[in-house]
């Protein structure tokens, strides 16, 4: 740590900046963000189509992965294609609830299918072995789905094979998916800046294509100042206390199911 950047005490009011994946372009300004100012985050990551490669979980990004994860951040999936929950779908005769899914991404783009819970965790699972495969660390037993879109019996689905979800605060929405003419990025600083509040999850983008005004990295940097100059500090979800315990408990539950 340096003087600009001091270690944080034990007083220090702890926010959860989380970023998913986007098309990847502001990948790199952002990393170096972090690292000046010794932020440590949680990823969300889906094999998003990205300006530059083979998608951001694709060959071309695996090193930039790799290299946050010898930084020390965290990662988790937001299922590999990035498919959206649309709707539950009641199974006959009492069989169990099944789900309507459209992915956004990958050679399924744009169709909607029927999943069973199985084929839904598969889906949360694939985009976690493949963020291990590329950075050599084991993801969190979380996930986010894309949009925060969900149903209590997603949910229920997702936990009953090891996942919790995490959604963001209220004020945690930081806007980089909103349109920049309305929504400029010096009025989304602001904003942010004075309704974050202590135990907050954050959450931003590697790369939003309908944004004309990137928000990364410009809001980023302000961001992460103004609110350490504010007494706040930086976390991952490892340490969040609502998922701590669920994170610590899923390898003794991966035991009792295999018997390793």
């Amino acid at each position: 740590m340096d003087a600009k950047n001091p270690a944080p005490g034990p007083s220090c009011k702890p926010v959860y900046l989380t970023l998913d994946t986007g098309h990847m372009e502001v990948a790199p300004l952002i990393a170096d963000v972090l690292k000046r100012h010794h932020v440590k985050v949680t990823f969300f990551a889906a094999n998003e189509r990205t300006k530059s490669g083979d998608g951001s979980m694709g060959a071309y990004w695996a090193p930039w992965w790799k290299a946050r994860a010898a930084e020390g951040h965290e990662f988790a999936s937001h299922t590999f294609d990035h498919t959206y929950w649309r709707a539950d779908v009641p199974g006959a005769s009492g069989a169990p609830t099944q789900f309507s899914v459209r992915p956004t991404a990958g050679p399924s783009e744009g169709k909607t299918f029927t999943w069973t819970a199985r084929q839904y965790c598969e889906e949360i699972g694939r985009a976690s072995a493949r963020l291990q495969d590329i950075t050599g660390k084991k993801p969190l037993p979380l996930f986010r789905a894309p949009g925060g879109k969900t149903s209590p019996q997603l949910l229920a689905a997702a936990r009953s094979c090891g996942y919790a979800h995490v959604g963001w605060s209220p004020a945690g929405f930081l806007g980089d998916e909103l349109p920049s003419d309305k929504y400029p990025n010096a009025a989304l600083l602001n904003k942010a800046l004075q309704g974050v509040r202590a135990g907050d999850v954050l959450v931003a983008h590697l790369g939003i294509w309908s944004r004309q005004d990137p928000w990364a990295p410009a809001v980023l940097e302000p961001l992460i100042t103004g609110l350490q100059s504010q007494g706040f500090c930086f976390k991952t979800l490892r340490e969040h206390p609502e998922y701590k315990a669920w994170i610590e408990a899923q390898p003794l539950a991966l035991t009792k199911l295999t018997g390793k």
